[in-house]
């Protein structure tokens, strides 16, 4: 019968580490911001593995040794003091072992499917001579929604177009036509509309006079249907982030590679940068911060266009949420305002002549920003934005 109790610590343990799977939802993939070495990887995981295994078979340990006191005497097993310490030790170190053995199996599960994948074909090959770039748009444009297969595709891009690694494939993304480098601008200009409409969707329910019932609700303890909206916008963050770098380094790669001026010509840098910008406004928005059209006696000292506090409105854009700090959705919102920030400095550095130029003959507008109503905020509001990046200001 004592084998009662050894199935007991095995039922908790398991519930235990279930709950915490489950809890952390640790069935989603993190992928590395750097990609290293298998081994490397593989083996900086290790330490955690080993804390993060002792601390649930502690709690398992506690909680099933607590419970085994409760158990009927013809279950319990007859022994001196001394050797129920050594039972428990050896229990612990049993229990122990199997849970680094779990977290073992779930971080090289990690590394494995987060590891590059190269969607091209052999250099040197006839594919690679004649459309290299093929294979990469077709996991992009018809791989389905958040599968692994696109996302190991944006990815691969992302890689593809920041780093030199393989450079004979980013000029493949400039030839003469211009239809591969629209395609790609299309595929990652579509998440980052798709989180600016979604987060406008869940900032329009703080217009028009409910300000306060608003404030009312955000102070509860209860999660609103304001904060599931923004949580679900947020929700596909990894790609998002991907398709900003992506866009950024692109754009600013074009300034020097692009030969035949396909990302000019095409429209693309206009789009990409109001995406940028209309995004970013979306994204601080959540973060708390007003942003609203400034008239031209609002504007301080190094030219810093001060914000107003006017009653919230999406065209308008003074709308201020006051997220808790260290919540899901701030850290989210934060992480991605972070990223659109550096991708769009990113481009101001690479067209910062021109751009100054252009500022100059009071043309930036017209060159950068697109005409007609963004996807968030007004068009003055995009040029007012593009114009604070464009001194270094915006933070």
């Amino acid at each position: 019968m004592r084998l009662v109790g050894v199935g007991l610590r095995g039922l908790v343990l398991g519930l235990v580490y279930g709950f915490d799977f489950v809890w952390r939802r640790r069935w989603i993939l993190k992928f590395p911001i750097i990609q290293r070495p298998l081994f490397y990887s593989f083996k900086r995981g290790l330490p955690l593995s080993v804390r993060q295994a002792l601390k649930l078979s502690t709690v398992a340990f506690i909680f099933s040794t607590v419970l085994a006191t409760f158990l009927p005497d013809q279950c319990k097993r007859k022994s001196t003091v001394w050797q129920f310490v050594v039972q428990l030790f050896y229990l612990y170190i049993g229990t122990s072992a199997i849970s680094f053995c779990w977290e073992l199996s779930h971080h090289l599960l990690q590394v494995v499917h987060t590891r590059r994948f190269s969607f091209a074909p052999a250099q040197g090959s006839a594919a690679a001579e004649t459309n290299p770039t093929e294979m990469l748009l077709e996991a992009l444009e018809q791989s389905n929604p958040r599968s692994l297969m696109q996302y190991l595709a944006y990815l691969d891009l992302c890689m593809v177009s920041e780093s030199n690694v393989e450079p004979w494939r980013r000029a493949a993304f400039f030839e003469e036509t211009g239809e591969t480098y629209r395609r790609i601008v299309s595929v990652c200009l579509r998440p980052l509309e798709q989180l600016t409409s979604k987060l406008g969707e869940g900032l329009e329910g703080t217009s028009g006079d409910k300000s306060e019932s608003l404030a009312q609700q955000l102070n509860s303890p209860t999660d609103t249907h304001l904060d599931l909206k923004l949580h679900e916008a947020l929700d596909d963050f990894q790609v998002c982030t991907w398709s900003s770098r992506t866009l950024a380094a692109l754009t600013a790669r074009s300034h020097q590679e692009d030969r035949y001026g396909v990302a000019q010509l095409t429209g693309c840098n206009t789009e990409v940068v109001s995406t940028l910008l209309s995004t970013v406004i979306a994204v601080e928005a959540c973060l708390g911060k007003k942003t609203s059209p400034q008239p031209a006696q609002l504007i301080g000292p190094a030219s810093i266009r001060w914000a107003t506090t006017s009653a919230g409105r999406r065209d308008g854009l003074s709308i201020a949420l006051p997220k808790k700090r260290g919540g899901v959705i701030y850290d989210k919102a934060f992480a991605m305002a972070d990223v659109l920030r550096t991708s769009i400095y990113q481009i101001i550095s690479a067209f910062e002549v021109d751009m100054q130029a252009n500022a100059k003959a009071f043309v930036l507008d017209k060159n950068w920003v697109k005409d007609g109503k963004p996807l968030y905020g007004t068009r003055d509001i995009l040029v007012q934005k593009l114009m604070l990046f464009l001194g270094f200001n915006a933070n």
